[in-house]
């Protein structure tokens, strides 16, 4: 069985009549289960009082080593069973050891991604995903401990380009040029030559006109 064997078997979730293939299927990173070993190590200094506690307090160290042990266990079955696959068709999450959950987004309503690398994460090779999408799936909102995040981000990317969703980018060849005059407005620019006051009525010489006075004119 898929519970014992601790595969989720996500080909059963395929649309095949419909052509669904995956393209990719990322299990969790092994940064995902580090806390939980920490937490299965920690039942050995757990088992260790036993040394220092009265007999009738034996239980105590007991439980806590078991309850360490099995809680770490099943984190470590936890991230197992958690799969994020990417599809041509849509990207879904299937995680859950007793019962099963699904969550599933198609390509058409990814509207964006930003992948979130930690420093810790540059080190060992692993991020996490935010999606945004027009239906704003929670299921799907957000995947962590993601190996090879660029890489996996880009094989979205590349699947959204090919399933037609988005025109592909023509582009500029060397001859072209960006003119910002077909963007914008130029600026206007400071002219120091006087100009006529708006409200004189003074009728403006010809600037062309070198004739000079009549001589009856002068004499007025």
């Amino acid at each position: 069985m898929s519970v014992f064997g601790f595969d989720p078997r996500v080909e059963r979730h395929l649309i095949s009549d419909e052509g669904e293939v995956i393209v990719d299927e990322v299990r969790k990173h092994w940064a995902a289960v580090v806390g939980a070993i920490l937490e299965m190590l920690a039942a050995v200094p757990a088992l260790l009082l036993l040394a220092w506690v009265p007999q009738q307090l034996y239980w105590f160290p007991l439980f806590l080593a078991l309850f360490l042990a099995l809680h770490g266990l099943w984190r470590i079955l936890q991230a197992r069973m958690d799969r994020f696959v990417i599809t041509n068709m849509r990207v879904f999450r299937v995680h859950g050891i007793l019962s099963q959950r699904i969550a599933t987004m198609p390509i058409s309503r990814i509207l964006d991604i930003s992948v979130h690398t930690p420093l810790i994460g540059r080190v060992f090779g692993y991020g996490h995903f935010v999606f945004e999408s027009a239906a704003q799936d929670q299921g799907l909102r957000e995947i962590r401990f993601v190996g090879s995040p660029d890489q996996r981000g880009a094989t979205i990317q590349r699947v959204i380009q090919r399933s037609g969703l988005r025109g592909p980018a023509r582009p500029m060849h060397r001859d072209e040029q960006y003119d910002p005059a077909s963007q914008t407005q130029p600026a206007p620019r400071y002219d120091p030559a006087p100009r006529p006051d708006r409200y004189d009525t003074t009728p403006q010489r010809d600037q062309n006109d070198t004739a000079e006075m009549p001589w009856w004119r002068g004499s007025n």
